[in-house]
């Protein structure tokens, strides 16, 4: 990196117009509120300047890219490397006038583009107002667009990658390339390269999703738009949005779901310091006011052992952890 010391007001690299800020403190940019420091978080200015800024990193540094943070704890201990914000940063969306996949049935498809920055909601609400349905369920999603690539996210019974027509990638040495859903193999909260382009990364460099085209079908926006209505409501009664959490923190088994498993332990509703396993929704952690990443971390094992204890399902992680233990 260019800039060594830590320092409070932002910091700039020569040649990007983004914010640096070092020593950033991670609990500002994750929807727990809780954790630790990072070395570097960088906003970019948009795409260009990202590519720019990404050309500026020793090939060494470790890279992270965020949106919301509402999928993510960062340790106590904090972070070392750079941490990328996407979020408010990378925020086109359009509606792009094109036949879908050059089909004869083409017309009775539209092809919106979102840059990874967009809030998943807002894709949802932007399809509907173009009278495009099928992307209600992203109103569920309380993310971005490329946290929702990143681990195919979805809910009410649909997937974000059902609706992908091509996406944008980004590499460490600031390249762009745009690749098909046939490059990655893609499955229940999971996407990774194929064998074909895995190889070619990890010979190369490593990608991120900075957008992605999806194809929605042509309908009754007026009624997407209550159907998202309805599922906004859904959220608000059975989820604790007005404590600060990540979402769902299991994955759902086969054939159960991840909450119930929880509940039957009778965990739903225990604490552990300032974090508590929501009494609305055992599969959610929510922060009560002060909650250390430790907190958190430590209700998530005590969930995975004890489910696994009576049920013999160990329970898959959802959120990512990063960083290092206080």
């Amino acid at each position: 990196m260019i800039v060594a010391e830590y320092l409070d007001p932002p910091a700039k690299v020569p040649g990007t117009q983004g914010e640096l800020l070092l020593n950033a403190d991670m609990r500002g940019y994750t929807s727990w509120r809780a954790g630790g420091k990072v070395d570097r978080l960088y906003t970019p200015a948009d795409l260009a300047d990202l590519c720019a800024f990404l050309k500026t990193l020793e090939k060494t540094e470790p890279l992270h890219f965020i949106g919301l943070g509402s999928n993510l704890l960062i340790r106590d201990g904090g972070l070392r490397g750079t941490v990328i914000h996407l979020h408010g940063a990378l925020r086109r969306i359009d509606l792009e006038q094109r036949r879908g996949n050059g089909s004869s049935t083409g017309n009775l498809f539209g092809v919106v583009f979102a840059e990874a920055g967009v809030a998943s909601p807002k894709l949802a609400r932007f399809a509907a107002t173009h009278d495009l349905v099928g992307a209600e369920f992203l109103a569920g999603i309380p993310g971005t667009i490329g946290g929702a690539l990143a681990m195919n996210a979805g809910c009410y019974g649909h997937e974000t990658w059902e609706f992908v027509s091509q996406v944008l990638t980004v590499n460490r040495c600031g390249e762009v390339h745009r690749r098909t859903p046939k490059e990655y193999r893609v499955s229940y909260r999971h996407v990774e390269p194929d064998n074909e382009l895995g190889e070619k990364l990890a010979a190369t460099c490593n990608e991120w999703f900075v957008g992605a085209w999806f194809m929605f079908p042509r309908g009754d926006g007026t009624q997407a738009r209550l159907e998202i209505k309805h599922l906004l409501e859904k959220r608000i009664a059975t989820q604790p949005l007005t404590q600060p959490n990540a979402g769902s923190v299991f994955r759902n088994p086969p054939g159960d779901f991840a909450a119930r498993l929880i509940e039957t332990c009778g965990l739903k509703g225990e604490k552990q310091g300032g974090a508590q396993i929501s009494e609305k929704h055992a599969n959610f952690i929510v922060n009560l006011g002060d909650a250390s990443a430790n907190d958190i971390e430590s209700l998530i094992e005590r969930a995975q052992t004890q489910v696994e204890a009576k049920t013999g399902i160990r329970l898959q992680r959802e959120v990512r952890i990063l960083g290092e233990r206080a």
